[in-house]
C-alpha cells in the first residue's frame, strides 16, 4: 500500500479506497514479453505499474509497428484510459518489456475514480505531457529522414548495444531490411561495427552529427 501511494499519491483520496478493492488491489506479476493488451481489443483494466516497464506501440496490415511510449512506475497508461473514457476498443497494443508488477483496475472502480478530483486531475494532466511526446513522435515521423531518426536512436544507449535490426525497425517503424541497409551504409562509414544481434558504436560524434543535421 505504501509504495502503491508513494508512486501514484493521488490514489490516497479515491473512493472506493484501496484497502476496499480486495484482489483487484492485490499486485500481479507479469513476465515479459508478456501482451497486457492488444488493438481493437476490449479494455479489461487499468494498469498502475509498480515495477518493470510497459511498451505500447501501433502495428500496421504488412506487420510493421511504432512504439508510442512507455509506462513505467508511478506513470500512467494514455492508450487504456482513452479507451475507458470513450467505451472504445484499445487503439494500440501494451506489451511488457520486462518482468513487471502491477495492479490492474477493473473499469467500473476506473470511472468511479474519476469522481475524485486529485485522481481526474493526474489523468488529464498525463493526456497533456502524452500529447507532447506524440507531438514529438509524429514531427520525427513526418519531418525526419530515417538515417537521422536511427542516428538518433543509436545514440544514448552506450557504446556497445544488444540489439536486432528488427527491434530498430519496431521502434522506428519501419522494416527490417531497411534497417539493415542504413546499417550497412553507417559501417562502411566507419560509424558502428555491426555482429550478430550487437552493434558496437565506433563514430558517436558523426552519428550526433548526422541526428543533428534536421536542424540544418
Amino acid at each position: 500500500m505504501a509504495e502503491l501511494l508513494s508512486l501514484y499519491p493521488a490514489l490516497g483520496h479515491v473512493t472506493p479506497p484501496l484497502p476496499a478493492l480486495g484482489d483487484e488491489g492485490k499486485p500481479i506479476q507479469v513476465p515479459a514479453d508478456t501482451v497486457l493488451f492488444g488493438e481493437r481489443a476490449p479494455c479489461q483494466g487499468f494498469p498502475l505499474v509498480l515495477e518493470g516497464e510497459v511498451k505500447v506501440s501501433r502495428h500496421s496490415a504488412d506487420g510493421r509497428s511504432l512504439e508510442l511510449y512507455r509506462v513505467v512506475p508511478g506513470e500512467l497508461c494514455l492508450v487504456s484510459s482513452a479507451s475507458l473514457f470513450r467505451m472504445t476498443p484499445m487503439a494500440a497494443q501494451g506489451i511488457t518489456t520486462r518482468p513487471t508488477r502491477l495492479l490492474l483496475i477493473s473499469p467500473p472502480t476506473f470511472m468511479q475514480w474519476l469522481e475524485t478530483p486529485a485522481f481526474r486531475n493526474e489523468v488529464l494532466g498525463l493526456f497533456a505531457e502524452r500529447m507532447a511526446d506524440l507531438t514529438g513522435l509524429i514531427d520525427a515521423v513526418a519531418f525526419q529522414k530515417l538515417d537521422q531518426r536511427l542516428a538518433a536512436t543509436l545514440l544514448g544507449r552506450g557504446q556497445n548495444l544488444a540489439l536486432t535490426h528488427q527491434q530498430l525497425a519496431d521502434e522506428l517503424g519501419t522494416v527490417r531490411e531497411i534497417v539493415s541497409r542504413l546499417l550497412r551504409r553507417f559501417e562502411r562509414e566507419g560509424w558502428v561495427e555491426l555482429a550478430r544481434e550487437h552493434i558496437t558504436i565506433r563514430d558517436s560524434l558523426a552519428l550526433r552529427t548526422l541526428a543533428g543535421s534536421q536542424a540544418d
